[in-house]
């Protein structure tokens, strides 16, 4: 099988977890796997890398790493065009509108030539019996309608976040009679299976397609166990509270603004938040403002009220960040579409969690039965004061059974718990329950195909 994954490890990115697992899974169910990304340096510019990622990958697949990158991301002036330099507004909407004339995508669509050739070149050197394709970006449709027009490849939809339905506002992000809406719907049409990441954006493809209802499937992304403590025990009461967060702050401003509010005067409010600290990890922002924007001049500005920024996180350090939390804060954009791969991650340490994001959002719906959650109280920093108040009486008071309980009911959302079922009905659909045939171990050709980390 072919896996298109643009973001595929040691890409620094929430969805590398997933892509990862998936092409581990259906290595495990017997199928001989080429996955197919860019190159590391393209990552370098975006949200940079992390080589812990790719330690996890089964040694049987094989990873492409095409010479694509953003043109937009390039920071070295010196390979500037005087347009750029001096007008560089202009210069991106010339570029996202020649990769429209493309691929309807303003970013990635010019990509699209590439990567059809690519994954031709690809089966023709080895024949493919599956190829499933995970979005974003969106240019990867185009590839996989390439492959199966040629060569009649079966392919499922790994839609994620989905396309036509706007997760961040809620809606129709385009039309079915516009040149996505046209992309979107033949690609459905001949999909062996469509996958989404939660039950609301399900339900929005099987209401806008129900013809197609019968090969939409939920494959949440789950959490990584090997990233999770082994257990989860009250805080000390000789020592202060660890509020923590971990996820990529590409976040609202006023998300941001608010939740620092709350914390500032719960902690100065709250005898028991009175020396607290709240330690903030992950990407601040992508690109060229990664680490030097609006975010981090908050975070910084922040300091005097315990908050703490150390960075990005190895994804194998991870379970050692939990292990000395005492709780955790969700924060999260969107609404009743989104849900945050965060969120399972969160449940399954057993510590308490304090919600910022809107009420009615798909992480109220997991959370409604965790045991150990403040609510979701919205973006009001009175509210959200009131829900660190009560994460910091969880934290000290919330015994071993309390917490156990809170982990088993994350347990259901294992990542493997939701890919195994979903990769063995594609093998199903697709071959047959004898399973795939010709697994058998080795390299093709060429430079540019990785059995590892290092190894060309």
């Amino acid at each position: 099988m072919i896996y298109l994954a643009i973001g595929f490890p040691p890409a620094a990115k929430s969805s590398t977890y997933r892509m990862r697992a998936t092409a581990n899974q259906f290595a495990a169910e017997g199928w001989d796997v080429t996955v197919v990304t860019i190159m590391d340096e393209a990552w370098e510019l975006d949200y940079g890398l992390d080589h812990s990622l790719t330690e996890g990958v089964d040694p049987r697949i094989r990873v492409v790493k095409l010479p694509l990158f953003r043109e937009d991301l390039e920071t070295d002036v010196r390979s500037y065009t005087e347009q750029r330099a001096l007008a560089h507004r202009d210069y991106l909407a010339q570029l996202r509108e020649q990769h429209l004339k493309v691929f309807p995508e303003p970013v990635f669509g010019g990509w699209r030539p590439a990567l059809e050739k690519a994954l031709l070149q690809i089966h023709r050197e080895r024949p493919a019996e599956l190829l499933v394709t995970t979005c974003v970006p969106y240019v990867n449709l185009a590839a996989t309608w390439k492959l199966w027009k040629a060569h009649r490849v079966p392919y499922v939809v790994d839609f994620r976040d989905g396309w036509s339905v706007d997760v961040i506002n809620g809606g129709e992000a385009f039309t079915k009679e516009s040149v996505s809406g046209r992309w979107e719907t033949k690609l459905l049409t001949d999909a062996v299976a469509i996958w989404n990441v939660n039950e609301p954006i399900s339900r929005w493809y099987r209401e806008r397609y129900p013809d197609l209802a019968h090969k939409m499937r939920i494959v949440r992304n789950g959490y990584d166990a090997v990233s999770i403590p082994v257990e989860s025990l009250p805080a000390p009461a000789d020592r202060p509270l660890t509020f923590g967060y971990l996820g990529a702050l590409n976040l609202p401003v006023p998300l941001l603004e608010a939740v620092l509010e709350g914390w500032r005067t719960a902690r100065a409010t709250d005898p028991a938040l009175a020396d607290a600290r709240f330690e903030v990890r992950g990407h601040i922002g992508s690109g060229w403002a990664r680490g030097d924007n609006y975010h981090a001049e908050l975070l910084k500005a922040a300091a005097a009220d315990g908050v703490l920024v150390g960075g990005s996180v190895p994804k194998a350090e991870v379970i050692d960040l939990y292990s000395r939390w005492d709780a955790v804060v969700l924060m999260v954009t969107g609404g009743r579409y989104m849900t945050s791969g965060k969120v399972y991650e969160y449940m399954a340490t057993g510590l308490p969690v304090v919600s910022a994001h809107e009420p009615v959002h798909d992480a109220s719906t997991l959370l409604s039965t965790y045991p150990l959650w403040t609510g979701a109280v919205g973006l009001d920093p009175v509210e959200l004061t009131e829900a660190f108040r009560r994460a910091a009486a969880m934290a000290r008071n919330a015994d071993a059974a309390e917490r156990e309980k809170a982990r088993a009911e994350a347990r259901q959302y294992a990542r493997e718990e939701q890919l195994i079922p979903a990769v063995r009905e594609v093998t199903e659909l697709v071959l047959g329950t004898a399973g795939p045939a010709g697994t058998a171990p080795g390299l093709p050709a060429g430079a540019h195909v990785l059995a590892k980390e290092g190894e060309s």
